[in-house]
């Protein structure tokens, strides 16, 4: 079965439902140190915005043309105002997205100069959203999930995915036979039981089992201990330069496609939404995992949270087979 996709059949219809992250950068130029203290001017000549989390897997799905919807929350604050219009721009209906009057967006402002970034600093809010949201919410997912394909779970850990939101989400969608994939955060992984696959990286893996993995067997047991422990259908753990690792009913290891490696920031919501619009076009978790490490090798090539096109990826297959 070729991995080689095309965007001439029915388009898939995927919900995102995750913690919203605006990027802010602010770009200048460096000539003087501080006479206050010992830390660089700078001369802010521009300041960019781009969606970032749970908003960067939507990109990511977009670039392969599928229909997305986001289901999340947001603060009452001009940085939820500028999530909003973002995904506006990129035609995404905003209609699913909670305001919290107390919750501060998440925004994440990097400042950069001398082509390397001086400082990051981040405003936030972490806390739990509150039992009226989760409903909600909630109300929103029953209302969409008749037309959904599949759910993609993006959790950063900012406070929406609560283990009651999380387990309410994953029943529903198991109820109406909608498969769920979730890329998860934390050490608590009790929330993701019942959820079809889960996409740990390697570090993540580790700290949920609290099992170092050196070699391919602690890495199998890793693998086979959240599966079974969850009651997941697949776990993909993602190995970085050393490709992903496949659990079902058996272990299978597949190479990393990238050449050359220069940022690997984003690469983790390139392959869950690659998993998610693979596994919705009724592709076989092998043949998806390919697919979603052929769009890696691109979007690691790049600078900054990129994406890779269908094309670019068709061509990126023919070009390594």
């Amino acid at each position: 079965m070729p991995i080689k996709m095309d965007s001439e059949t029915k388009p898939v219809n995927i919900l995102v439902i995750g913690d919203l992250i605006l990027d802010e950068y602010i770009w200048g130029t460096c000539e003087r140190i501080s006479p206050e203290a010992p830390v660089p001017v700078i001369n802010v000549n521009k300041i960019s915005h781009m969606l970032g989390g749970a908003g960067n897997v939507i990109k990511n799905l977009i670039a392969l043309d599928a229909n997305v919807k986001i289901l999340g929350v947001i603060g009452n604050d001009a940085t939820g105002q500028v999530i909003k219009n973002l995904f506006r721009e990129v035609n995404v209906d905003t209609d699913n997205l909670i305001v919290e009057a107390d919750r501060l967006t998440t925004k994440k402002t990097r400042v950069l100069a001398v082509k390397q970034q001086i400082v990051r600093y981040d405003n936030e809010s972490t806390h739990d959203i509150t039992a009226e949201t989760q409903l909600k919410l909630v109300n929103n997912l029953l209302a969409s999930i008749n037309d959904t394909d599949l759910i993609l779970i993006s959790d950063y850990n900012k406070g929406l995915l609560t283990e009651d939101f999380l387990q309410e989400i994953i029943g529903l969608a198991n109820k109406f036979n909608v498969k769920t994939i979730v890329d998860p955060k934390g050490r608590s992984y009790g929330k993701y039981r019942g959820a079809y696959l889960l996409k740990p990286n390697k570090k993540e893996a580790e700290l949920a089992t609290d099992k170092k993995i050196s070699n391919e067997q602690s890495l199998s047991e890793v693998g086979m201990q959240l599966k079974n422990n969850l009651s997941l259908n697949y776990v993909v753990i993602t190995l970085s330069e050393d490709g992903m690792a496949i659990f079902g009913d058996h272990y299978t290891k597949i190479p990393t496609k990238a050449q050359e490696i220069f940022d690997v920031t984003g690469a983790g919501d390139t392959v869950l939404a690659c998993l998610g619009y693979c596994t919705a076009k009724g592709y076989v978790i092998e043949k998806a995992c390919e697919f979603a490490n052929h769009a890696a090798a691109i979007v690691v090539s790049k600078i900054g949270t990129a994406t890779a096109t269908l094309n670019e990826i068709n061509n990126h297959i023919r070009d390594n087979q």
